[in-house]
């Protein structure tokens, strides 16, 4: 039986790659050179740490990790932009998660809209993904084609299509 699974996962080397292409740009950038300015990322917790003396200088990098994020083709959207920077002594902290896997939440919202469809396929909740089944494979097409038109916050990848 035809199936695929739904997935929002970010390539960790990729990410890497991004974050140091802001390094570099931090170093040669006239605002922020010789401020107190740092990006680190630690690819076992998955968090990008931004620490700098401003909050405008602290706007200005958050900016820069956005627009090279997109430049490397790392959805922005994967990055959890709610916690606010933290002072600590002179310097200001944020901590950036990035999102793996689909929350239980999300994906109760999109098997929901799946058969809201009408289509013949069953989705199927397992851990951090989504697997649809289905007789054919223009019913599983539609289904992608439906759930890139929708939007959960989230980027979502369709993996593993098996005929």
């Amino acid at each position: 039986m035809p199936s695929f699974d739904i997935l929002s996962k970010v390539d960790p080397q990729t990410l890497d790659n991004a974050i140091n292409t802001v390094k570099r740009e931090l170093e040669t950038r006239y605002d922020l050179r010789g401020s107190n300015s740092n990006v680190e990322f630690d690819k076992k917790a998955l968090t990008v740490k931004l620490s700098t003396e401003d909050h405008l200088k602290m706007d200005a990098i958050l900016d820069i990790l956005l627009e090279r994020s997109t430049k490397q083709k790392v959805d922005v959207r994967s990055y959890d932009l709610t916690e606010q920077p933290t002072p600590s002594g002179k310097l200001l902290y944020r901590i950036i998660k990035v999102k793996q896997g689909i929350d239980r939440e999300t994906a109760k919202k999109i098997v929901k809209s799946i058969k809201g469809t009408g289509l013949k396929v069953q989705p199927q909740i397992m851990d951090d993904m989504v697997r649809v089944t289905g007789k054919k494979i223009d019913d599983l097409q539609g289904v992608m084609a439906h759930l890139k038109e929708e939007d959960f916050t989230m980027p979502l990848q369709f993996e593993n299509m098996k005929s």
